[in-house]
């Protein structure tokens, strides 16, 4: 900051009522000099002098304490602790005794008040820089000294009595009512300054050392101080200090480095041991590990750096590399119960079938048929008492529970027969990690064994019973898509419902609107003009508001590569089942849907990024699948989730979901050319024309005698779906008399739909009139309002109370200090760039004594801000996409925010440490290591919070050019003068309050003969002593808000 170095006005009153106490410091204000007879020297003078002194100096500090605050409280935080830091001559005072013994006229040589101002004003209307400074007779002409009245007291290091017989005021303040000196004038006393000009005394303040100065034969000057003998005098010899400036100005009575002054008229060599700054008054001891000899000015503090250096780095490095360690070693722990558990549940399922074989060999045939019957009938008479749904006959899982009345883990499935809550309350007395898996591995067990014990039986029967999840039915009424801006339909009149129990699969050729029609369902649609009607359940709700039980499979695999495929479905499950779920139901869950998906294997293998490989695409594809399946969801939608696997892979999914559409799952799929086994699997088609038009909805088996009946016939050896598909396409010609346009038009004939006007040229002649088939113009608005109340008005209908806040952060927590442990080299690379920089830094910024240190702590802000900010930057960017997929699902977004924060909270205090370790001790300024540790702290906290906005509204390239131009360009604006045009904005931004925190925190350090260097100092940057704490709250007040922006943000992008 380029300010003007001149001495202001504050400066004046400062000093004028810090020395108006020497001219009060004795009992009368108004003296009348005579002619003094020689006096013989009075042994305790000098007690007294400093008693009276002190007395007298409380008493001036108190009656213009306000006065003082007023003008220069921005330098000085207790104005009597300050001032006594400069002033407190209690058991220094030696130099008072001296010099009255010497003199023997000592209260009539203090300056007064109006002899001050005369000093400081004249200081200030020359400039007070170091020209003027430098320059001879800066003071102006006074009734002592002018031109014709120049006395040997008026020289520099001299000063003179009052005349004898005048009578003056010490505190009169007019300078021209000053008392006369012009006779008895003698060197000044060491202790003190005379000032070239003036004819009187100061003491000189603690810090500094004012000896009487020695004659250099060769220059003429007097030694240490700049001054010259006059001329023409040769009786005249150099007296003491002549003046006290900041230290930019001058440094003649500042103790020198490598010495400290007890008193101001004592120097010592700094001892072995120790080190003395410039102006020290005292010597400090130096570091352990560190050496200082004799004369030290500040401790070699590198080597100390360095050591921390090499032990930071190491334990980085043990972290680094012991991370995937810890990780891996829990989870063999883990794996090796869980193969325990398995091989109990097997053995204990082989024993209990051989067991029934050896019953059922003794039992007579008629016996056992006629039991099998009693079976059946039991099974059904508890159907018909039950309030429970009933399902086809293909269903598998319920008969376990009726049969073998095992610990069902069944979800959200209203009544609740006596054996489901028996094994509900077993389930929740199970604690440890053996009994967990024993009890998920039995069930599964006896799942497989009732699943081959009960197929004839299910095959048989229509009427077995099944607990099944809560029904969502879907229907669309002439659901049509407009681009926005545009008149372009991506998706026309399409009509139809999907129903639980089956799987629809969607087909179509490329760019028919599968994926948009399947988003359309499930609320997920942006960038279009939506109208037709959504009916879930017969009612015109909206699908968000089944959203907790809703499951949906996007093409893209979005799932967090650096978790293993087992911990990835383990936190769905725990998020999203019911809160009242037992941990050992959620296990069972998990555990039954890894067997169902096949993925036993890989289970404990990492699903991989693009930067590091994982799993294979098809298994990748499965888990993706599994996310959604391990919430148990009522409606599961799927787009493409056979693309890039083998027929092997897409078999083993589809009897998987097969599985979940007899629990009662509604399941609809986008499939791309199924094999003709997988295309026997689906219950119903919805086959799309190009345009989103429907050609078909019905019934697979149904297929090709609807198409049959209008001359499309399937070849042999021919996949029907390929077929229809390649008509579609118009790679081949339909074999009947319809056309692939007319396709669609059909379909609306066919089942009494209206037909667009534009499509009515496509309609046969013995079709219905034109008149009744033409779409009405206000059905169309008519619809749009039921698509705002559709989808803008989401109520939670799901009955699925999930886990809360608070649980689901925990779980969060978890989560992310696993991505953390993982993620451990790329956080060590962060500090070991910070212990860099900060060496670097401390090396080169030199922390000045005239600036406290300014420039190394403005290189300090702007490399952690923009090192933090950048490392920032990854704890929301990376797995966007995996949050919107969570998000759209119901998982809770302050969860998750609150955990990432949690998370980062540890590189918000480590970070600062990091680079304070290097920066400290390679520069050491004057200010604590807990100050600066603290600002640090804080003003990475505030950065973190910029950082998080910046990488949730931006892009990753992008929010990476903010974090390197913003911390960069907001410190050159709080570099700015007060006379810039943005000097106002500087006073707003974070590197400002960090700066004038930094500065503060190192003048506060500063005192005794430091007082006038730290006022310039301060002024010049336009910085106040008392906002330090200030500063503090603004830039944790800045990190607050920006996270609550993030959050906002966060919240916004989802929707």
């Amino acid at each position: 900051m380029n300010g003007d170095t001149r001495i202001k006005p504050f400066r004046v009153l400062y000093l004028f009522f810090i020395l108006v106490n020497f001219v009060g410091q004795f009992p009368q204000n108004v003296w009348c000099q005579k002619a003094a007879p020689s006096r013989k020297p009075i042994s305790r003078m000098s007690p007294l002098l400093s008693n009276l002194f002190l007395a007298r100096f409380n008493k001036t500090i108190e009656k213009f304490q306000p006065a003082i605050e007023k003008e220069i409280g921005f330098c000085t935080e207790d104005v009597k602790k300050d001032f006594h830091g400069a002033f407190d001559f209690q058991g220094r005072d030696k130099f008072f005794q001296k010099c009255h013994d010497k003199l023997q006229d000592l209260p009539t040589r203090i300056c007064t008040v109006s002899e001050l101002k005369v000093y400081f004003t004249s200081f200030l209307r020359n400039g007070g820089d170091k020209k003027s400074v430098s320059e001879s007779h800066f003071l102006e002409p006074n009734r002592n000294c002018n031109l014709t009245s120049w006395s040997a007291g008026c020289e520099a290091g001299w000063a003179s009595a009052v005349n004898p017989g005048q009578k003056y005021d010490y505190n009169e303040t007019n300078p021209k009512k000053m008392p006369f000196r012009t006779t008895n004038s003698k060197p000044c006393c060491e202790g003190f300054f005379c000032p070239e000009g003036l004819t009187c005394m100061i003491p000189c303040p603690l810090g500094a050392h004012c000896p009487v100065a020695k004659l250099d034969p060769a220059s003429g000057i007097c030694l240490p101080y700049r001054y010259q003998l006059p001329s023409g005098k040769p009786n005249h010899t150099c007296g003491a200090a002549d003046m006290w400036v900041p230290v930019h100005l001058g440094n003649e009575i500042f103790c020198d480095p490598g010495y400290y002054c007890p008193t101001t008229i004592k120097k010592i060599e700094c001892p072995l041991g120790f080190y003395c700054r410039m102006g020290s008054r005292v010597k400090y001891r130096c570091f352990v590990g560190t050496k200082c000899d004799k004369g030290t000015e500040m401790p070699s503090m590198q080597l100390f750096g360095f050591l921390l250096i090499v032990l930071l780095t190491a334990i980085l490095i043990v972290v680094y590399n012991c991370s995937d360690q810890v990780i891996s070693t829990r989870s063999e722990k883990q794996a090796k119960s869980r193969e325990a558990a398995a091989k109990y549940a097997r053995e204990t399922a082989q024993a209990r079938q051989k067991s029934r074989a050896g019953k059922d060999a003794w039992k007579p045939s008629g016996l056992q048929g006629l039991q099998d019957t009693l079976s059946r009938t039991f099974s059904r008479t508890k159907t018909k008492n039950s309030n429970g749904p009933q399902v086809n006959k293909r269903d598998v899982h319920s008969i376990d529970d009726n049969l073998d009345s095992d610990k069902s883990s069944n979800l959200e499935n209203g009544d609740k027969n006596a054996n489901s809550k028996h094994a509900r309350r077993a389930s929740k007395e199970l604690h440890t990690r053996s009994q967990i898996f024993k009890y998920a591995y039995g069930q599964i067990e006896k799942e497989k064994a009732m699943d081959g014990m009960n197929m004839n039986m299910m095959f048989g029967d229509e009427d077995v019973f099944l607990r099944k999840r809560p029904k969502i039915e879907v229907a669309f009424k002439e659901l049509t898509l407009t681009l926005k801006g545009k008149r372009k339909n991506i998706m026309r009149c399409v009509s139809g419902k999907i129903l639980p129990g089956r799987i629809s699969a969607v087909m179509g050729p490329s760019g028919a609107g599968k994926t948009t029609f399947l988003s359309a369902l499930t609320g997920k649609i942006t960038g279009c003009n939506m109208s037709g009607m959504i009916l879930i359940n017969g009612k015109n709700e909206s699908i968000h508001s089944y959203k907790k039980i809703v499951g949906f499979v996007p093409q893209d695999d979005i799932v967090h590569g650096d978790l293993t495929v087992e911990e990835n479905l383990r936190f769905s499950a725990r998020c999203r089942l019911s809160a009242d779920i037992p941990k050992a139901d959620k296990v069972l869950i998990t555990e039954r849907v890894i067997e169902a998906l096949g993925l036993q294997g890989v289970r404990d293998s990492k699903v991989g990024t693009v930067e590091k490989r994982g799993i294979s695409g098809g298994q990748k594809k499965r888990v993706n699948v599994g996310l959604e399946m391990v919430m148990e969801p009522s409606l599961l939608i799927l787009d493409e989730p056979t693309s890039g696997l083998d027929s092997a892979s897409s078999s083993l999914l589809l009897r998987a979901l097969r599985r979940e559409a007899l629990e009662g799952v509604n399941i609809s799929m986008v499939v791309h050319q199924p094999s003709y086994s997988l295309y026997k699997m689906f219950d119903d088609l919805i086959l799309l024309a190009k345009g989103g038009l429907t050609v078909y909805h019905g019934p697979v088996d149904k297929v090709e005698e609807y198409f049959a009946g209008m001359g499309i016939t399937i070849p042999d050896r021919v996949n029907t779906p390929d077929h229809l598909i390649d008509i579609l396409e118009g790679i081949t010609k339909p074999s009947g008399d319809v056309t692939a346009q007319q396709l669609p038009v059909r379909w609306m004939l066919h089942n009494g739909y209206r037909v667009p006007p534009d499509m009515l040229h496509l309609c046969d002649q013995s079709g219905s009139s034109s008149s009744s088939l033409v779409e009405p113009v206000e059905h169309a608005d008519s619809q749009r309002e039921v698509e705002k109340y559709n989808y803008f008005t989401t109520p939670d209908l799901s009955g699925r109370v999930t886990p809360g806040v608070f649980r689901q952060y925990r779980y969060y927590i978890g989560r992310v200090a696993k991505q953390r442990l993982r993620d451990a080299r790329v956080q060590a690379a962060d500090y070991i760039i910070l212990l860099l920089a900060g060496a670097c830094l401390g090396t080169m910024a030199e922390v000045s004594d005239v600036s406290f240190g300014y420039s190394g702590y403005q290189y300090t802000v702007i490399a952690v801000s923009l090192l933090c900010m950048i490392g920032a930057l990854r704890t929301f960017s990376q797995d966007k996409l995996q949050y919107r997929r969570e998000s759209a699902s119901g998982m809770n977004s302050l969860s998750y925010f609150l955990a990432k924060d949690t998370m980062d909270l540890l590189n918000v205090v480590m970070k600062p440490l990091v680079y304070l370790c290097m920066f400290y001790f390679f520069s050491y300024p004057r200010s604590s290591f807990e100050s600066n540790y603290l600002i640090l702290l804080c003003l990475v906290y505030c950065v973190t919070g910029i950082s998080y906005t910046l990488a949730i509204s931006l892009e990753f390239s992008q929010a990476q050019l903010w974090s390197v131009l913003l911390p960069v360009v907001l410190t050159l604006i709080a570099n700015q003068d007060k006379s810039s045009a943005v000097s106002l904005v500087s006073q707003f931004v974070f590197p400002r309050w960090a700066l004038e925190a930094f500065v503060t925190a190192n003048a506060k350090e500063y005192t005794g003969v430091w007082l006038m260097t730290r006022c310039a100092a301060l002024k010049k940057f336009d910085f106040d002593i008392h906002n330090s704490k200030k500063c503090l709250c603004y830039l944790m007040a800045t990190g607050l808000g920006c996270r609550i922006i993030a959050f906002i943000c966060l919240m916004s992008r989802s929707k």
